[in-house]
């Protein structure tokens, strides 16, 4: 069946119209895998779980990284539905929609899944209201940057703020603040990685129009900044896990 794919559908946009496609379930799994953007997804996950596990038990310590998993869901999950129009005109056979393993309306399902999941095992776990509020700051930041910021100078911000606030949901939960050195060593690794990550897509982007602050920059410019972000960051932790040790 024919139908407008793009979630900007209805604006004077250029739409495209594709037939949705299906695939054996094996194939849908791996799709929805690699529309979460799934490296940086384990990564996060990972993250979230030690720091947690910093304050809670090992089971209130993955029951928030299971609410923080199903947040990297709908976060990597929408994007990849937003992005849809450009990577279909620009070919991008990578991209797991334009690839046919995942069909727009089965990755639409799974974003309003992944949200309520987001929520709901926020506000039933160790996190409660202050935690998933904070959480659910991230997972605003990170929408702002799926629809608008990552085209504009300021896509490092919601990087800074949804990682930033990670401590912090973690944190506030148990009536706690994190320290400075903590939320600032999570916004440098933030930073760092924005402008790593975009380095391998540079090109594409520059060419479906997302002049981000690193694409503006360039490769070479992005991969400096990245490495000097990297090395503050690693000099912090040391520093600070030198002082907590003595």
């Amino acid at each position: 069946m024919e139908r407008c794919i793009s979630p900007l559908c209805g604006e004077n946009l250029k739409v495209y119209v594709v037939k949705e496609r299906s695939g054996s379930p094996l194939s849908a799994v791996k799709g929805f895998l690699l529309a979460s953007h799934f490296g940086p997804t384990v990564l996060v996950v990972t993250i979230s779980f030690i720091l947690a596990s910093t304050q809670y038990s090992v089971t209130s310590s993955l029951r928030i990284a299971a609410a923080i998993l199903a947040g990297q869901f709908f976060v990597g999950w929408s994007n990849d539905l937003i992005d849809y129009p450009l990577d279909l005109a620009a070919s991008r056979k990578t991209k797991p929609l334009v690839a046919g393993l995942i069909s727009p309306r089965a990755l639409k399902r799974g974003i309003v899944l992944a949200l309520i999941f987001a929520i709901v095992l926020s506000l039933l776990g160790p996190l409660g209201i202050r935690g998933t509020a904070v959480h659910g700051l991230g997972l605003l930041s990170a929408t702002l940057y799926n629809t608008s910021l990552k085209k504009t100078i300021f896509s490092v911000i919601p990087f800074m703020i949804s990682f930033g606030a990670m401590p912090w949901a973690i944190y506030i939960s148990e009536g706690k603040s994190p320290t400075l050195w903590l939320c600032l060593g999570f916004v440098i690794f933030a930073s760092a990685f924005h402008f790593l990550n975009v380095v391998k897509d540079l090109e594409w982007d520059l060419k479906q129009g997302i002049n981000g602050l690193p694409q503006r920059l360039g490769r070479n410019k992005s991969i400096a900044i990245a490495t000097v972000l990297g090395i503050c960051g690693i000099l912090l932790v040391v520093v600070k896990w030198s002082q907590l040790t003595k």
